[in-house]
């Protein structure tokens, strides 16, 4: 398979200067909000997040398009980059996790969930409607930061889907069948370490696998992004797939030994959209999902959630990348994308509460904490993506073709 960058050095747009200081200051006024009304700690993680949101920005690093590349003319560049994440993910986790390494003296947790049917549900239709929503959790935050019009309504429905699948929740967990949380490291013998060289073991086989489907394949390689040489590269051109695998990597152990658990986004948006449904006299604290632990964030303030706080990052992160880079352009909305944003955003939200999370919280996250569930969300998700390639058309969105220069 011929190797093909992702980025290729050409003139960039102009700075958006009003526009990238209108961000770093929003960001240090919500950075000092932060750390003045909770604490330092959730300082260093709304930091944390706006890393996150660069990252993302600069290298447009998706999830949703790597699957549907694959799916729909075997791309296979995006999903070796997701496997060499995931790998140094995995090596940095069983570090944090096999000796409990922590900055805060937070006890690192993975995110380990049961496998059933809640799972095997919700991640199918997670995948439909990160191709109808074009994009995935970590892709609308980002986009919607980037400038991408279209994004605002798949958040917004997003998190209407998130409330009613954590209204929803105990039916799914309480009344249909799953096998409990399965730890690669900590329900078998394999201890951290076997774990780890298990995984680094699949990791290895899955990108040679894809080296060799790409042979015979020969798809259209990914359309390479602009960038510049230098310095400038950092801060205005967009950044190498592989660059920007590593840095996630890094951030999200950086997360687990901060606050605990690692890096997640839609748990964030159940409680945005719950605690709006208590402004106007809903009683959600009645629900299944928010008792036990949940309760205390219904009484919170939203910047006293990790979640929460970091997401804000992620948006102003984006938005200071897109507009260094000046890209920030929003535009009008077609009535076809806007319907699938919507449709989208709802069975994303609604699958996350289910699979016990997203592309992030249950595939990254979960993956790197050696969870069974993070493996068959990946490839329920995958499932979800194939059908969602013959819906995309009716709402007038483009699959890759075979034929295509660029996918």
């Amino acid at each position: 398979m011929k190797k093909h960058s992702t980025t290729i050095v050409s003139s960039l747009p102009p700075l958006q200067k009003p526009l990238v200081f209108l961000g770093i200051v929003a960001a240090i006024i919500l950075f000092s909000i932060i750390t003045l009304t909770t604490n330092g700690t959730q300082g260093v993680l709304f930091l944390i997040g706006i890393a996150l949101g660069l990252t993302l920005l600069y290298a447009r690093f998706g999830f949703t398009s790597v699957f549907r590349r694959l799916a729909a003319v075997g791309n296979v560049q995006g999903l070796q980059a997701h496997m060499v994440m995931l790998a140094v993910a995995s090596t940095l986790f069983a570090i944090i996790l096999g000796t409990g390494f922590s900055f805060t003296g937070v006890a690192p947790a993975g995110y380990v969930s049961p496998v059933g049917v809640s799972v095997l549900f919700g991640a199918f239709i997670f995948g439909i409607g990160m191709q109808l929503g074009s994009g995935c959790a970590s892709g609308t935050l980002y986009t919607v930061g980037g400038g991408q019009s279209s994004m605002i309504l798949t958040l917004f429905a997003f998190i209407a889907g998130s409330v009613l699948g954590a209204y929803h929740l105990p039916f799914w967990t309480e009344e249909t069948w799953a096998l409990p949380p399965i730890s690669l490291a900590e329900s078998t013998s394999l201890g951290f370490f076997g774990a780890w060289a298990v995984q680094m073991v699949l990791f290895g086989i899955i990108y040679f696998l894809l080296s060799q489907f790409a042979k015979r394949r020969n798809p259209p390689p990914m359309k390479p992004l602009p960038t510049t040489t230098g310095w400038k590269k950092v801060f205005r051109g967009s950044w190498p797939l592989l660059t920007a695998a590593i840095v996630l990597a890094v951030l999200n152990a950086l997360t687990l030994t901060v606050r605990g658990n690692p890096w997640g986004i839609t748990s964030a948006f159940a409680l945005w959209g719950s605690k709006a449904l208590e402004m106007v006299g809903v009683d959600v604290s009645s629900w299944g999902y928010w008792q036990g632990a949940n309760a205390v964030q219904l009484s919170q303030t939203v910047l006293a959630d990790s979640t929460s706080v970091m997401n804000f990052g992620i948006i102003l992160g984006a938005f200071i990348a897109a507009t260094a880079a000046g890209t920030f352009n929003p535009k009008k909305i077609k009535p076809g994308i806007a319907a699938g944003s919507i449709i989208g955003g709802l069975l994303m939200g609604y699958g996350a509460r289910l699979a016990f999370g997203c592309n992030i919280g249950a595939y990254f996250g979960g993956i790197a904490s050696f969870s069974l569930h993070g493996w068959v969300w990946a490839v329920m998700a995958l499932l979800g993506t194939a059908l969602a390639l013959f819906i995309r058309p009716l709402f007038g969105l483009k699959n890759p073709k075979p034929k295509d220069t660029m996918c």
